[in-house]
């Protein structure tokens, strides 16, 4: 559906409309000599830092041309074996080109992609509106991997006809017609507003990711959105925005920004227009990415900007904000107290759920000394407030927890044990150098649980890993965590030599592996629960093991480290998980969860996916599970919101609940069996 026939517009705002959409999305994307010169340097930082010191040769070449390609077209809809074999006569020459500041390979692949998509459009217009016989068994390729790409463009067809089909059956065919037309515009107005520094950054992190998963390539806007995340504060205007139907929408306004006190604002208004230095006239924003709404609405503390709102309840008001320095508290460390009689009869402890989201570290504010935002100083509030509130035992909630600074990951450990070693990190050359909490000040001395999952990455793990190890507490929840070992280091992309610093961005390069106390990397095989409860996570391929390139797992020698308890034995550790066992086995939920598992687990092997409506309607539950899980992880991703309980009452957080509980009445019958 076009803008126009969206909304009712003054002349002046479809005007500007109009004049945005035909020239500025419609213009080439073009990649300057100073963009060559940010990949040169680039390549060169990668060959001499990256853990690996790779070579910028034909055979990293060859990666990046494959790897690049599978960027924009990972589905193989788009491109045709044609347009792959054009591409594949640069398959040995990449790399010399970006060592001399070629990058024009990248953009040639995208503008063939976006012209592949621009004669798709309206093929698959067609196709969304045109009858489909559901009854019929056909199938459709699981895994793009398995598919070659099309040879002519009735091949193409053929392969989105049963595309869109499968949409269609799983859209429900409740006004999914509609639903799919928005879904593939949306896509084609998303490309034609892909900005040179975007093509930049897919290209270079194409190449790092050839040689691991997290390495990449940051543009300067990618840079600050980074540093936002780490600092846990931004200047802006404090509204948490979403793209829906084309329109930017207010989600959520944050206490204590600018849009909070002015007051007017409220969740779903629509922001239609804006006016970056509130002097200029109003940009129109109307089906404008996302990225470019807030960088535009984003600015320096004490500067103004003007909206244009279309406001939920109607009509159409401007808002004149002054910018403000917001903090995000969505994304802080929180926590809640449970009286465990109130979920369990019978049960009588209180229990602190402290929620850590990531392990952020305002690296600004820390360089210039003084007070700045961390993980570990919110820890010790929350940690304060459980104490007067007489908490007798704590559940550590790293789920969807992806990692953060590794300064953060260690002073966290160090909250919950004795002075000691916490990480070893193993530099290229084989020069191992173990981190140590130098406090040996135990902030929290009563027992503990951790509770993980399948994406508590990187920090997270050192966390698990050293409560593991200390023998500090018990790891519960996914079979393991992510698996990610490594450590990165965000560096400036600069010439070293110059006086003049330009604004290239930087370099997310993995320069090191991590390893616990006890010797062992936590690289693809992560930390191991010592309590699994089941989860649909735990056999879905989305470890670090099932990234390509991630490099292998090891070992090293131990470091010197005593263990912090001598309760937290494999008999304690039997009880808990026989007791668990027997709760989940007569659970009705977690037999539906085991259920579904075991569909999965049938239908994984699968190389197809049936077309027919009826098959696939057998396996709805299992797919909305699936589902679930997804949507529940870019919530996460995205914040959880200041007003959600972080640790609602569910049969799998109950279980977890029953588990913190026996596990603090084993301790209590231990101790009490020594006096």
């Amino acid at each position: 559906m076009t803008t126009l026939k969206r909304a009712k517009r003054t002349v002046m705002a479809l005007a500007a409309l109009t004049f945005f959409s035909n020239n500025s999305y419609a213009e080439k994307i073009e990649l300057t000599p100073e963009d060559g010169k940010t990949a040169q340097m680039v390549a060169s930082m990668v060959a001499s830092r990256h853990i690996n010191h790779p070579q910028i040769d034909d055979a990293l070449s060859e990666k990046l041309l494959k790897r690049y390609i599978e960027v924009w077209d990972p589905q193989k809809l788009y491109f045709l074996q044609s347009d792959i074999d054009e591409f594949s006569k640069e398959k040995t020459s990449l790399d010399d080109k970006i060592l001399k500041g070629d990058v024009s390979f990248a953009v040639r692949v995208f503008e063939r992609f976006k012209l592949r998509m621009a004669e798709r459009s309206e093929k698959i217009g067609t196709l969304i509106d045109a009858d489909h016989d559901f009854t019929v068994d056909e199938e459709i390729t699981r895994d793009a991997d398995e598919l070659p790409w099309a040879t002519s463009e009735e091949e193409l067809t053929e392969r989105w006809r049963k595309r869109i089909k499968f949409d269609l059956v799983m859209l429900k065919l409740d006004k999914t017609r509609k639903r799919l037309h928005t879904r593939y515009h949306t896509n084609k107005v998303f490309m034609d507003q892909t900005e040179s520094h975007e093509v930049l950054e897919l290209y270079l992190s194409s190449m790092t990711h050839c040689l691991d998963p997290h390495s990449s390539y940051m543009s300067p806007q990618t840079l600050e959105d980074f540093r936002i995340t780490m600092g846990l504060k931004l200047e802006g205007i404090g509204a948490r925005l979403k793209y829906e139907d084309g329109y930017t929408v207010v989600e959520e306004v944050i206490q204590g920004g600018a849009a909070a006190a002015d007051g007017r604002m409220q969740k779903g208004d629509k922001i239609i227009g804006v006016s970056a230095d509130s002097v200029s006239e109003f940009v129109d924003v109307v089906e404008m990415k996302l990225t470019k709404v807030v960088d535009m609405i984003r600015g320096k503390k004490g500067t103004k900007v003007k909206l244009q709102v279309m406001k939920e309840a109607g009509g159409i008001e401007e808002y004149e904000l002054t910018r403000t320095e917001v903090k995000i508290t969505e994304d802080e460390v929180r926590g809640k107290v449970i009286d465990s009689a109130e979920w369990i009869p019978g049960q009588k402890a209180r229990v602190g759920v402290l929620r850590i989201p990531s392990f952020y570290r305002d690296f600004e504010g820390a360089s210039q000394g003084g007070d700045f935002k961390s993980t570990s100083k919110d820890i010790k509030l929350v940690l304060d407030e459980f104490k007067k509130q007489q908490v007798d035992v704590l559940i550590v909630d790293l789920r969807w927890n992806g990692g953060g600074a590794l300064q953060e990951a260690i002073e966290v450990s160090g909250l919950f044990i004795p002075r000691g070693n916490v990480v070893q990190v193993k530099e290229p050359g084989d020069n191992v150098q173990a981190f140590e909490d130098e406090d040996p000040e135990v902030y929290w001395r009563k027992p503990m649980i951790v509770v993980c999952n399948r994406f508590s990455a990187s920090a997270s793990e050192i966390f698990a890993g050293a409560i593991k190890d200390y023998k500090r507490g018990v790891v519960v929840g996914d079979r393991t965590t992510h698996g990610k070992g490594t450590v990165q280091n965000v560096v400036p992309v600069a010439n070293r030599f110059s006086l003049v610093s330009q604004d290239r961005g930087a370099l997310k390069l993995t320069i090191s592996k991590f390893y616990r106390v006890n010797g062992e990397s936590t690289q693809t095989k992560g930390v191991t629960s010592d309590v699994v409860l089941p989860s649909l996570l735990n056999h879905r391929d989305i470890g670090e093991d099932s990234l390509d390139n991630a490099l292998e797992f090891d070992r090293i020698t131990a470091a010197e480290y005593s263990q912090y308890s001598s309760n937290v034995t494999d008999a304690l550790i039997g009880q808990l998980k026989s007791r668990s066992e027997k709760r989940v086995e007569s659970d009705k939920d977690f037999a539906q969860i085991n259920k579904l598992i075991a569909k999965y687990i049938e239908r994984k092997s699968e190389k197809t996916i049936s077309l027919n409506e009826n098959v696939l309607r057998a396996e709805e539950e299992e797919l909305k599970q699936e589902q679930k899980e997804e949507e529940e992880a870019v919530k996460q991703a995205n914040g959880v919101s200041a007003k959600d309980d972080i640790f609602p009452n569910d049969f799998y957080n109950k279980e977890l609940v029953n588990i913190t509980t026996d596990y603090l009445e084993l301790l209590t019958s231990m101790q009490s069996a020594k006096k």
